[in-house]
């Protein structure tokens, strides 16, 4: 075990990463050791330019994790495995020819997701979960409202019950904050999209499954449930991150605090610069070495995992000097990963739909919205690749609920 390597956890890492990230870069500069539960290693690539390296080039940086050389002393109840599978058959884990084929088939079917009705579930949901608080005067607008708005909005769009939603939300918490609830989650999640398989198997519809099972190239079902998962918990927890982060910035920056009620450039201005300081998705497992090479000054050898540090790299001073302009043009982040196994663009677009429409509605509903505890004792989830917040306590004049109108 390398004695310099840095623990991917921990309170330094949770409350103030960007503090860290500068020191990791510092002493050990673009590419760092570090250690994730139970002390297994890894490198993070904090460098931007390092990161654009690996995710370009896929025969040298692998995603197939059949190479990791820490196979052998991986236990079988790690709750990291959900997020590090093995023998998975799901995109993130699929090379080549076929992973191209796939990432096709899943574009396809979002795509053919229509806007309109997209932005009036959204909108609906939204809608639905104020109703719920809007009398009270108070409300956490993370556990009542981010945590359950994208995944309503995708259950729609996949073929879920709207009942189904609040497990998927509890199940994909416990997988993505990897504690000892994940293999529980990941394995309710696995469930549920099996049995909607074989529903819309049986009775097609117009929705995301439907379409995947009706794509000509031949995938199992195994694999579409598997990319069912991948979609599920990619478009609904680091969007759930978006809102919330959003709102944390333009209820505790001074820059927003004139325009929170006006017009709604401001909400695009907040959801960019939370893309660049506050990434949602803040690391990701990972890339696999294919072979000895050198990365960032490091010796990286065959079958060692890289994990992707999205959120250290946007803030890489190589190519981003501080005080940059974030304006809402500059999308050069690396939110969306990069390369080939890059997030899809149907499914940026459905997510920023969903994260600019429950701001949106959050600033409408709620009248002179404030933070109801001080700013600096918001706390950050414990998870090694998610940077949300726990809770986001707000106070403001009660009103009356919509009540479906």
């Amino acid at each position: 075990m390398n004695t310099d390597a840095v623990p991917l956890s921990g309170p330094r890492f949770q409350n103030e990463p960007a503090r860290l990230y500068r020191e990791m870069r510092a002493e050990h500069g673009a590419v760092t050791p570090v250690l994730l539960d139970g002390d297994v290693p890894g490198w993070l690539v904090l460098g931007y330019r390092e990161l654009h390296q690996v995710t370009g080039d896929p025969v040298l940086f692998s995603r197939d994790s059949e190479l990791w050389n820490q196979w052998d002393t991986i236990p079988g109840d790690w709750p990291l495995l959900p997020m590090i599978g093995r023998r998975q058959p799901s995109i993130l884990y699929t090379v080549g020819e076929r992973h191209r084929e796939r990432a096709a088939m899943i574009s396809n079917a979002l795509e053919a997701s229509d806007a309109t009705q997209l932005r009036r579930h959204a909108e609906r949901f939204a809608d639905e979960l104020i109703d719920a608080v809007c009398a009270k005067g108070t409300a956490d607008l993370i556990g009542q409202y981010a945590m359950l708005l994208p995944v309503r909005v995708l259950a729609r769009l996949y073929g879920f019950s709207d009942e189904e939603g609040p497990s998927l939300v509890a199940a994909l918490n416990d997988v993505v904050d990897g504690r000892e609830g994940a293999l529980a989650g990941q394995r309710h999640i696995a469930a549920s999209m099996t049995e909607l398989l074989a529903a819309r198997r049986v009775a097609p519809a117009d929705d995301v499954v439907s379409r995947m099972l009706a794509d000509p190239r031949g995938f199992t079902d195994e694999e579409i449930a598997q990319d069912l998962i991948v979609m599920l918990g990619a478009g609904h927890q680091p969007t759930a991150a978006w809102i919330g982060n959003s709102l944390r910035l333009m209820l505790t920056d001074a820059r927003f605090a004139a325009s929170l009620f006006g017009g709604r450039n401001s909400v695009a201005e907040a959801m960019n610069e939370v893309l660049w300081e506050d990434t949602p998705t803040s690391n990701f497992a990972g890339r696999w070495a294919s072979r000895d090479t050198h990365l960032g000054g490091q010796n990286i050898r065959a079958g060692d995992l890289l994990i992707l540090g999205l959120q250290a790299a946007n803030s890489d001073p190589q190519v981003r000097p501080v005080g940059d302009d974030l304006s809402v043009g500059n999308n050069a982040h690396f939110s969306f990963g990069h390369g080939e196994h890059r997030c899809p663009f149907p499914a940026q677009e459905i997510a920023e739909v969903i994260a600019r429409t429950g701001v949106g509605v959050v600033l409408d509903r709620l009248p002179d919205i404030d933070l109801a505890v001080p700013a600096e004792s918001l706390s950050w989830r414990p998870s090694p690749w998610l940077r949300g917040l726990t809770e986001l306590p707000v106070r403001f004049t009660p009103t009356p609920a919509l009540g479906g109108n």
